[in-house]
C-alpha cells in the first residue's frame, strides 16, 4: 500500500504516515457519496443550514487543536492559523444565513402562465486544494457547494493530510450524512481517475497554473465545469500622494502573510519616483522589523511550507540579481533544520527577470520604479496573471477610477491589501482562472440553472 508521510517544515521531523486510499476504496467511496447525493438534495435549505451552523461551532470549539495542527503540517503562525479557523466559521454562518436567498427560484415574465430560474444541485463535486490555507481553501468551496445541496469530495495537498481528514471530521460531527463530505487520501496521478468516473459533475481547483491547466484538460475532456483560482503576481500601486505610512505598512504585511505563500499576496511593488525614496525607507524598515521564528511562537512569520518551496524561491531570487536586480534586504538561506526564508527586497526589478515575470511564492518584494501614473498601470497590467492589485492615494475617485476601469484583475483594492471576504466575489482572469469563489456568485458556480416554463 501506498503511504505519504507528513513533516513539521520548522523541525524538518516527520509528523505521521498516512495509508493511501487505493483506486477501489477511491471507488466505493464515490459510491457512496453519489447515494448519500440522492438523498441530501432533498433535504431543505433550513435543515442544511442547521447542520452548517453547527459546523462553525464546532470549528470555534476546535480552534486551538485545528490551528496547532496547521502550524504544524505547514508552518504558518499559530496566531493566524486560528484565524483562519474563525474565518472558515464566518463562511459557514454567511452561507447558511444566505444560500436560500441566492438560490431561491427567480420568477421571469413571458408569454407562459408561468416562467421562472430555479438553482439545482448538481451532485459530487471534486475539489482539489492547495496548502498554504489548509481549512480555508477547503470551506470557501465546501460551504456553499453543500448548501447548494451538493456533496463534496476533496483531493487535498499531500502535506497537509491531517488537515484534511480533520476537515470530514468536522462535517460528520456536526451531523451532516457520513458521505456528505469525503476526503480522498490519493497520490496526484489519481485525480485523472476521480474526474473521469461518472458520479463526479464538476471540480474546482486552486492552486498552480500547471495544475489548474492539467485539470481542466482531464475535466473538459468529459465535459465537466471546472472553476480555477490559480497564481497571482499582484501589483500594488503606491501613486505620489499615498499616505506612505500606510502604504507601507499594508504592502509588507500583504508580502509576509503566511510566510509570502499567499496567491493574492502583494508581489509587486510599482512606486512613483516623487515618492519612490522614501516609500523604500518606511517599506524596509517594515520588512527588516518582522520576527522569523517558531510558529508556534509569537512571531510574523514562520518556515515555508517545505525546504524544497524554499529552495525554489532562493533560485528565484538569485536568478533576479544575475538579471540585474539589487538586493536590498535577506536573500539568503538561514543555518537551520526548518525551512525558513528571510524577508526579501528586490529592487531595480525589469522584464525578463523572474521577480517580474514570475509568481514568487515566498516572502519576497519585487519594486518596479515608475515616473508617473500612466506607466504605473501599464507595469501593473503587464503580467500573465490578473488575480488582485492595490492602489494606494489620498484621491479617493482617483483611486476608484483606476481600481475599477484600469487594472486588469478579479479584484482591485485601495488603500487596502487585498483579501477574500465571503459578502464579495473572489477569482482572476487571464492565468490566474476563471469562475468565482464566495459570495452569491460562488454558490451559484456549481448548481444547475434551470429554466421552467409552464403554459
Amino acid at each position: 500500500m501506498s503511504k505519504i508521510t507528513s513533516k513539521n517544515p520548522a523541525t524538518n521531523k516527520d509528523l505521521k504516515t498516512y495509508t493511501l486510499h487505493t483506486d477501489a476504496e477511491v471507488e466505493n467511496l464515490l459510491a457512496k457519496a453519489n447515494s448519500t447525493y440522492q438523498t441530501f438534495k432533498h433535504t431543505t435549505y433550513s435543515e442544511r443550514a442547521s447542520l452548517m451552523e453547527k459546523v462553525a461551532e464546532l470549528l470555534e470549539n476546535r480552534k486551538n487543536q485545528l490551528a496547532e495542527i496547521m502550524t504544524h503540517e505547514m508552518g504558518k503562525t499559530f496566531a493566524s492559523a486560528q484565524s483562519e479557523v474563525e474565518k472558515c466559521a464566518w463562511v459557514c454562518r454567511y452561507y447558511a444565513s444566505h444560500a436560500s436567498e441566492f438560490l431561491k427560484n427567480e420568477i421571469v415574465k413571458t408569454d407562459a402562465q408561468k416562467s421562472f430560474i430555479s438553482y439545482q444541485p448538481l451532485g459530487a463535486i471534486l475539489a482539489v486544494m492547495p496548502w498554504n490555507y489548509p481549512l480555508w481553501q477547503v470551506f470557501r468551496f465546501a460551504a456553499p457547494a453543500l448548501m447548494a445541496g451538493n456533496v463534496a469530495v476533496l483531493k487535498h495537498a499531500s502535506n497537509v493530510p491531517e488537515s484534511a481528514l480533520q476537515i470530514e471530521k468536522v462535517f460528520r460531527d456536526a451531523g451532516f450524512p457520513e458521505y456528505a463530505f469525503i476526503t480522498l487520501l490519493i497520490k496526484t496521478e489519481q485525480v485523472e481517475g476521480v474526474i473521469n468516473n461518472p458520479i463526479i459533475k464538476a471540480a474546482t481547483l486552486t492552486g498552480s497554473e500547471k495544475a489548474g491547466g492539467i485539470v481542466s484538460a482531464q475535466a473538459g475532456k468529459k465535459i465537466k465545469k471546472t472553476v480555477l483560482e490559480l497564481g497571482g503576481s499582484d501589483p500594488y500601486i503606491i501613486l505620489e500622494d499615498a499616505d506612505l505610512d500606510l502604504a507601507a505598512k499594508e504592502c509588507a504585511n500583504s508580502r509576509l502573510k503566511n510566510a509570502g505563500q499567499s496567491c493574492i499576496g502583494a508581489k509587486r511593488f510599482i512606486v512613483l519616483e516623487k515618492v519612490y525614496d522614501s516609500f523604500m525607507e518606511k517599506f524596509k524598515q517594515e520588512m527588516e522589523s518582522a520576527i522569523v521564528g517558531d510558529p508556534m511562537q509569537a512571531v510574523d512569520l514562520g518556515p515555508m511550507a517545505r525546504k524544497d518551496l524554499r529552495d525554489e524561491v532562493h533560485g528565484q531570487v538569485l536568478d533576479s540579481i544575475k538579471a540585474g536586480a539589487t538586493l536590498s534586504l535577506g536573500g539568503h538561506i538561514p543555518e537551520s533544520s526548518g525551512a525558513y526564508y528571510p524577508p526579501t527586497i528586490l529592487e531595480d526589478v525589469k522584464p525578463g527577470m523572474p521577480a517580474y515575470d514570475d509568481e514568487i511564492f515566498g516572502p519576497v518584494a519585487a519594486v518596479i520604479k515608475v515616473k508617473d501614473e500612466k506607466e504605473a498601470i501599464q507595469v501593473a497590467n503587464d503580467t500573465r496573471f490578473g488575480l488582485g492589485a492595490c492602489v494606494f492615494t489620498r484621491d479617493i475617485q482617483r483611486g476608484e477610477r483606476i481600481a475599477t476601469e484600469e487594472i486588469e484583475a478579479g479584484s482591485c483594492f485601495v488603500n487596502h491589501a487585498v483579501k477574500s471576504d465571503p459578502r464579495l466575489p473572489f477569482g482572476g482572469i487571464k492565468t490566474s482562472g476563471y469562475g468565482r469563489e464566495l459570495s452569491s456568485n460562488g454558490i451559484r458556480e456549481f448548481v444547475n440553472i434551470k429554466t421552467v416554463y409552464i403554459k
